[in-house]
């Protein structure tokens, strides 16, 4: 064998070493990401950033998802919230997940049967259910009654909540919790 064939061969090596610790890596980070196997065909998160937010204008909703990811013939929304730990998923998460479900039912033509909720230490499937999409449609037409309100009484059912919010300078509902 000549010398060169040896620094080729060992190139060769070393090239499907570096290949398989990238390789590696990615899927490492896909797992702490929460993300199912698949193609991401949409990201919002760090340097990935891609896309314009998808829109619903029948629902009157627009939002930018953390990742979509094509699991077979279904898309399915991830959110991440990375520094959150919980037995189970906070509420408004759920409620956020499943805007996004909608989002991309109206988006891609095919509703999505669940989504991933990643917290710090584990993922939630949640089911995009006829339950869920109607609490969600309730959720967003009180909301959109309270925009005609001039003064809507903030939840204060959370006192951790409610004690490090960032309204409390000015809130006078706040001597409820205290």
């Amino acid at each position: 064998m000549s010398p060169l064939q040896i620094v080729l061969l060992l190139l060769a090596g070393v090239l499907s070493l570096l290949a398989y610790l990238v390789w590696r890596g990615g899927t490492r980070s896909r797992a702490r990401a929460g993300l199912p196997r698949g193609e991401v065909v949409y990201a919002d998160t760090g340097d990935w950033r891609q896309g314009k937010p998808l829109y619903a204008p029948r629902y009157g909703l627009s939002g930018k998802p953390d990742y979509l990811v094509r699991a077979g013939q279904e898309i399915v929304p991830v959110e991440v919230k990375p520094s959150r730990r919980a037995s189970e998923p906070y509420e408004a998460d759920v409620l956020q997940l499943a805007a996004y479900c909608l989002l991309v039912e109206e988006e891609f033509g095919q509703s999505p049967s669940h989504g991933l909720l990643r917290y710090r230490d584990q993922t939630f499937r949640i089911p995009f259910d006829r339950r869920l999409r109607e609490t969600l449609l309730s959720v967003m037409e009180d909301m959109r009654l309270d925009l005609e309100e001039s003064d809507v009484p903030r939840s204060h059912d959370d006192p951790t909540r409610c004690r490090f919010c960032g309204h409390r300078a000015h809130c006078e509902q706040h001597r409820l919790v205290d």
